[in-house]
């Protein structure tokens, strides 16, 4: 069980998070870190587990010699000179630009669809008009010609009608001059 303990206070050393970032930082600075963490932190194992070994990890307050130590420098600033900053500025100047002129282009392509839309609506709406117009222009006429039809065929019966009366009328007469 002190072997698994200590393997497990090596794979700690290994894997620190802290290590790991000094050493991508400072490259020579890995190994001094390493011998620090040896005395922060101490690893005690617990009771033994159906599912494993239980490790307790003990991290001790960093000591005022090692606060030293993990200090990091900044990188020097770059001066920057007036001429950058003006650079800078109109480029972001053009960005500004160039994302207002993006806009507004997108806005008039959507003004023009729009535009299309209700142009393209518009004359839907006359072409039905017209064509219900001129459907209604077409049954009105039907109907003007079917009751003249229809009043023409009460004409002719009418006539006939009379024809017969008058038929009916003379032969009465007829009969009534021959029989007086």
């Amino acid at each position: 069980m002190a072997k698994t303990a200590i393997a497990y206070k090596e794979k700690m050393k290994e894997i620190s998070v802290l290590s790991l970032i000094c050493s991508c930082l400072y490259p020579e600075a890995r190994k001094n870190l390493m011998g620090e963490f040896e005395a922060d932190m101490e690893v005690k194992p617990i009771n033994k587990r159906a599912s494993g070994q239980a490790f307790e990890v003990i991290l001790k307050p960093p000591s005022p010699v090692s606060d030293a130590a993990h200090t990091i420098t900044n990188p020097p600033k770059k001066e920057v000179s007036l001429e950058d900053i003006q650079k800078k500025l109109e480029a972001a100047e053009d960005r500004r630009r160039s994302q207002e002129a993006l806009v507004l282009r997108a806005l008039a392509e959507k003004r023009e669809h729009e535009r299309d839309v209700l142009l393209k609506a518009m004359e839907e709406n006359s072409n039905f008009s017209r064509m219900a117009e001129e459907k209604l222009t077409m049954k009105m006429e039907q109907i003007k010609e079917n009751r003249q039809a229809y009043l023409a065929s009460i004409m002719e019966r009418l006539q006939e009608k009379e024809k017969h009366a008058q038929m009916v009328r003379r032969n009465k007469e007829l009969r009534e001059e021959i029989t007086a």
